[in-house]
């Protein structure tokens, strides 16, 4: 098999990997909607530490200062965005799915462009180096996409559509992976900004949406849970991306 296959293959395989949240319907719908708020604390810390730990870090070296500004304009594009979203679906009437599903997908599925975008570029180099970034974006995948199926459940998504809606987003990274493959001289000027913007998207997401859902628990005990829950999820997020480094 040639490099285009094997990469094929490898970003499908991660695709795939959106569907992982399913698992979590093991324990039951009553008793998944107990734990769903600390399934979303969990949510908070994997897009903070993917923003703050990861996607900065990794722009910073080839934009410099151009990194936190496009994060702000990330920022803010996302403000704008769920504004449009309030006023569009939402209207007068009562919004039965929240904007921050939508605002994550559209992050999420930035995200896994890149992502693909990277996997191109490793099987262009040579298929063992693109099998094992592929390996690694898919170690950092696993938390991320558990983090997301929960947000679009927290939102009011219905499993089904939820997981059709994550699988949908994830995709991207085949689209990433096939443009990158052909076009990828003239993609590498523009994919740091894009990065930045996306983790200004992660920053939003979870410090305007999720965030402020975890503050209207006031009982001592479920608010200790829920912070080693966004604790978890930060400290799992950076030991995948520590992997992601050395290899």
């Amino acid at each position: 098999m040639g490099a285009f296959t094997y990469m094929l293959g490898s970003v499908f395989l991660i695709s795939l990997l959106s569907l992982i949240g399913v698992v979590s319907l093991s324990v039951g719908r009553k008793r998944l909607q107990d734990f769903l708020v600390v399934f979303l604390a969990f949510a908070s810390g994997t897009l903070l530490a993917a923003a703050f730990l990861h996607l900065l870090p990794e722009v910073h070296e080839s934009i410099g200062e151009m990194a936190w500004t496009g994060a702000l304009a990330g920022i803010i594009c996302f403000f704008f965005i769920e504004k449009f979203i309030h006023w569009h679906h939402c209207g007068k009437e009562e919004c039965h799915i929240r904007p921050a599903a939508y605002l994550n997908l559209i992050a999420d599925g930035v995200h896994n462009f890149i992502d693909g975008i990277i996997i191109a570029a490793a099987y262009l180099t040579s298929i063992p180096l693109g099998l094992t970034t592929s390996v690694a974006i898919a170690l950092h995948e696993i938390p991320q996409e558990f983090g997301d199926f929960s947000v679009l459940l927290h939102s009011g998504m219905k499993i089904r559509k939820a997981l059709a809606y994550n699988f949908l987003s994830a995709t991207t990274a085949i689209a990433g992976a096939i443009l990158g493959f052909i076009f990828l001289n003239s993609l590498q000027g523009w994919i740091p900004y894009a990065v930045a913007l996306a983790a200004g998207g992660f920053v939003y997401i979870a410090t305007a949406d999720l965030m402020p859902e975890l503050h209207k628990e006031t009982k001592v005990g479920k608010m200790a849970v829920q912070s080693i829950a966004l604790l978890a999820g930060v400290l799992l997020m950076a030991a995948a991306f520590h992997f992601v480094g050395e290899h």
